[in-house]
Formats: C-alpha cells, sequence, structure tokens
C-alpha cells in the first residue's frame, strides 16, 4: 500500500490517480476526508502535514510514501515511517532546491525538506519541477469577467510542467526500481511566456483574450494581500532578479515514463470547462 499526503491537492490527486493506474493500493490523506469525491481503489483517510502525529495511523501497512515539502515537523514525520515499515519516499519539491540560496525563503524550506528526506534511513526520490501548468487558473476569474488578464512577471518564460506529468513520475518512483537518491528536474516540452498561455488558452476557448503586464510595484503591493512578505520577496527574487531559470527544458518526463510531457494545448484542452 502506498500513502500519498496532500490527496486532493493539483499534484497529490495526479499521484493518486497514477497509482491506482498501475494497479496498486493507495490511502489517500486529506484534512477532511468527507468532502472528497472518492475514487475506485482509494482509502481516503484524514491528516495533516503541520500536526505529524496525526498520520501515524495512515502509515501503518504503507510501502511507500509521496510527501509534500515545508513542514517542521518532517523528521519526526520520516522517523515515525520508518517505524511502521515505509521502505521508499518521494519528496515534492522545487526547481530552486539546488541553488544553495537559504536567504530565499521559498528555497529555504524546499532545501531544508530535502535535508530531512535524504538523512532519513528510507530509500528517497527527490522531484523538482518547473512551474505548474495548473498555476494558471489564477487566470480563471479574469477570464470568467472579460477579455483581459492581469499578470505579473509578465516577461519570465517557463517550462511549465503538466502536474499529471508530476504525478506519473512519482508513481514510477515510488513502485519501481531504479530511482532512489536521485533528484529529477521536471518539466513541460518548451519554455513559454505568459502571453504564449494566454494565446493557446484563447483559442481553445474560442476567444480573442489579451495580456495585461502587470508593473512590478501593483504586482507586490497585489501579493502582500494575501501572501507573507517572505515569500513575495522570494518570487521577486526569481523572477524579477532573475535568481531562477525555469525555462531550461529537460527530458525527466519522458526518460522515466516512457511518455512525452504533455503540451500546454493538452492542458488546456483538458481544463478548459474551468474558465468557461
Amino acid at each position: 500500500m502506498f500513502l500519498v499526503t496532500g490527496a486532493t491537492g493539483n499534484v497529490g490527486a495526479e499521484v493518486v490517480r497514477a497509482l491506482v493506474g498501475s494497479g496498486v493500493p493507495v490511502r489517500a490523506v486529506t484534512r477532511d476526508p468527507a468532502k472528497v469525491a472518492p475514487l475506485s481503489g482509494v482509502e481516503y483517510v484524514a491528516g495533516d502535514l503541520s500536526r505529524p502525529e496525526s498520520l501515524e495511523p495512515a502509515l501503518d501497512g504503507a510501502r511507500g510514501l509521496f510527501l509534500l515539502p515545508g513542514y517542521a515537523g518532517m523528521p519526526a514525520l520520516l522517523d515515525s515511517a520508518r517505524r511502521a515499515g515505509v521502505q521508499r519516499v518521494v519528496l515534492l519539491s522545487g526547481s530552486s532546491a539546488g541553488s544553495g540560496d537559504l536567504s530565499n525563503a521559498i528555497t529555504r524550506y524546499m532545501a531544508e525538506s530535502e535535508r530531512a528526506v535524504r538523512a532519513s534511513s528510507l530509500l528517497w526520490t527527490v522531484l523538482r519541477p518547473s512551474g505548474f501548468m495548473s498555476n494558471t487558473f489564477q487566470w480563471v476569474g479574469q477570464i470568467k469577467a472579460g477579455d483581459v488578464v492581469t499578470v505579473p512577471f509578465a516577461n519570465v518564460p517557463i517550462a511549465n510542467v503538466d502536474p499529471h506529468d508530476i504525478g506519473a513520475v512519482a508513481a514510477r518512483a515510488l513502485v519501481t526500481d531504479g530511482h532512489d537518491g536521485r533528484i529529477y528536474q521536471l518539466t513541460g516540452p518548451r519554455a513559454l511566456l505568459p502571453a504564449d498561455r494566454l494565446r493557446v488558452l484563447g483559442a481553445v476557448l474560442g476567444r480573442d483574450l489579451e495580456l495585461r503586464a502587470q508593473p512590478d510595484d501593483e504586482a507586490r503591493a497585489e501579493m502582500l494581500k494575501t501572501t507573507p512578505v517572505e515569500y513575495v520577496d522570494a518570487f521577486f527574487s526569481f523572477y524579477v532578479k532573475g535568481s531562477l531559470d525555469d525555462s531550461v527544458v529537460t527530458s525527466t518526463v519522458a526518460d522515466v515514463t516512457g511518455v512525452p510531457p504533455r503540451t500546454f494545448e493538452q492542458w488546456a484542452v483538458a481544463h478548459a470547462d474551468s474558465f468557461r
């Protein structure tokens, strides 16, 4: 049995589906199982990564664990996993984790999570994806309201990856050998500017959508309404100062799964109804 944390999130849900497709039993951790539309073959259990003790019952009988980053109790959770008989862990990290810049809040929590996994006695694999195609859901409200979409960091190309592909790689790393001790950089098939994504999405929706590049000062003020300042600073370091280059394309998805990574066009077609 394989345990998936964050099982209703953009990535965790795809890990669950990929594992089910592999024919293995899955236990999915979510804060409120009563709110989940269940999948056949999946056992949904309550748990909260911010309270690692809440996951201890879910670890019973698990062979592998898919883990989200950034939780203070991760070393204790990994120790509990070892005692429960878990053999292998796959950690979702981020593309900046290898930079070593621990002054960056996002990089720091990713790097600390990776360090905890490597220090455990479990077999481990780390996934470092680029930006998610699903981040495009941030535009839903604007697209439903009109034809102009205001976007921060409009001049930054990113080789966005479909969470479906992250889930597929995670499942392979959990259920098959040959991935232990590996750090996988995951990307989509090509780097796109926000304007490129908007053009593709507009074509799928049959609409003429227009991008408005948001000035940095305006973007910062808006982000600070909902995001702690240290994380806003981190994003500005990545995308304004240029400390992160997410435009580099890798072949890792195809190398691991044997299937090319999905294009943004495919993602847009699959999720078009969310924007209508």
